[in-house]
């Protein structure tokens, strides 16, 4: 991508851009697989996404509809090019339609992450609570185990109830043609667990082992064009036999059969010892950080302007709606559950000064300090974004999306967190 920069009075900065066709194709692209991922459709090895959305939802012309997606895609790359990082989300101006095979160019007005200072770069002073491993998170772990490798195993007949156990063979079918993923001949179910709708569990409850039942119930499902629909199940089933779950005791024995590396009941809890110490430490060190960033901040000073206050306030509300969507919570709920909508506002914006102050707090130590960057710097940033996945693997993810100005950013703060740490005055309590 080329981009051109030049400084406007007011102290912002225009750039123009012009994507190549490569990159523009990157973006279409990009946004076909965000949208097909948004909208639940299936890939299908021998069909492109364009392919499947027409059959499923009837879009003849996907590009149209996720051009803007694909526009949008391109602004961080001019920012990465220039290593900006805005202070908040960028004017963007498009110079002409965005279309496969062929450049593309659009504009952007950019207000720079501003720069302040602290009343003293002096160390912190912070109190952190002594370590100290409960025996009873061990045992937990143990019990763990015990819980994963529990047995089914073969109980007297009668008849089935809510919750049980047992082995099932089904022969399930919808308009006459079998259903691969239900038909069976044997397979291991329980009632009530949420694994099959409630009018399938109905039927299943009061039958007798060696039983053979045929019966219809009603499941979800969506038609040609993406819509939510209910359709009629036949099936047969028998129930082959009833189980009971066994959880093995976890002894000297027992982990020499199963964890034979290990060699004995003490051996294994060693290992978790170490395995929790580890995953301690490195929570302690994340908090010890984070209040020596908290108590560096109190030292900041300087007015931060009401478009920055907007722009983080919205992504602090995002991401909040996203947690309380995931753990099956209303925001309405959340909100009264913290004392109303007048306490929740003042609550969101207490919290938005602070991530912003701290955020700055720490550019501040990095500048004041002469820092610089190194690749074990942003390696060790993309451990803490994502501790699950390879840090050169997060690395490259980023910067193919154009966002390496973000982990810059986020390594740079990391890194002056470390040395606020380091030449703190840590008192345990």
């Amino acid at each position: 991508m080329k981009v051109t920069q030049k400084k406007l009075e007011d102290g912002r900065l225009h750039l123009e851009a012009t994507a190549t066709v490569t990159e523009v194709e990157q973006a279409f692209n990009a946004a076909q697989f965000a949208f097909a991922h948004q909208m639940n459709l299936s890939p299908q090895a021998d069909k492109t996404i364009e392919e499947v959305a027409q059959e499923v939802m009837g879009i003849k012309n996907l590009d149209a509809v996720v051009e803007p997606s694909a526009a949008e895609y391109l602004v961080p790359f001019a920012l990465d090019k220039k290593n900006l990082i805005p202070a908040y989300p960028p004017d963007v101006t498009s110079k002409g339609k965005l279309a496969r095979g062929a450049e593309y160019k659009f504009s952007l007005e950019v207000t720079e992450k501003p720069q302040y200072e602290l009343t003293s770069y002096d160390s912190v002073v912070i109190a952190v609570p002594e370590f100290k491993l409960d025996e009873r998170e061990v045992e937990n772990q143990i019990a763990h185990i015990a819980e994963n490798y529990a047995e089914y195993q073969t109980c007297d007949p009668r008849p089935v109830k809510m919750g049980d156990s047992m082995m099932l063979a089904i022969d399930a079918t919808r308009e006459g043609e079998p259903i691969r993923g239900l038909c069976t001949e044997g397979r291991a179910y329980t009632t009530g667990a949420g694994y099959m709708p409630d009018g399938f569990d109905e039927n299943i409850v009061g039958m007798n082992v060696g039983e053979t039942k045929s019966f219809e119930f009603s499941a979800p499902n969506f038609d040609d064009k993406g819509n939510e629909i209910e359709e009629t199940i036949q099936c047969t089933v028998t129930v082959k036999e009833l189980q009971k779950r066994v959880i093995p005791a976890i002894t000297d024995a027992w982990v020499k059969d199963n964890m034979p590396m290990l060699g004995s009941l003490e051996n294994l809890k060693n290992g978790l010892r170490a395995q929790l110490t580890e995953a301690y430490q490195a929570e302690q060190e994340a908090y010890k950080r984070q209040l020596a960033t908290s108590e560096m901040a109190k030292r900041f000073e300087g007015k931060i302007a009401d478009p920055v206050y907007e722009d983080m306030r919205k992504n602090l509300m995002t991401n909040l709606r996203a947690d309380l969507q995931q753990n099956n919570v209303s925001f309405e709920q959340f909100v009264e559950q913290n004392g109303g909508e007048q306490q929740f506002s003042m609550m969101l914006m207490m919290q938005t000064r602070q991530t912003l102050v701290e955020g700055y707090t720490l550019d501040a130590v990095f500048r004041h300090e002469n820092f610089s960057l190194n690749d074990e710097d942003i390696l060790a940033a993309c451990r803490a974004m994502s501790p699950q996945q390879q840090p050169a693997l997060v690395r490259e993810q980023m910067e193919k999306a154009g966002c390496g100005y973000i982990l810059r950013e986020a390594a740079s703060r990391m890194k002056a967190s470390r040395w606020l740490v380091e030449n703190a005055e840590i008192k345990q309590n």
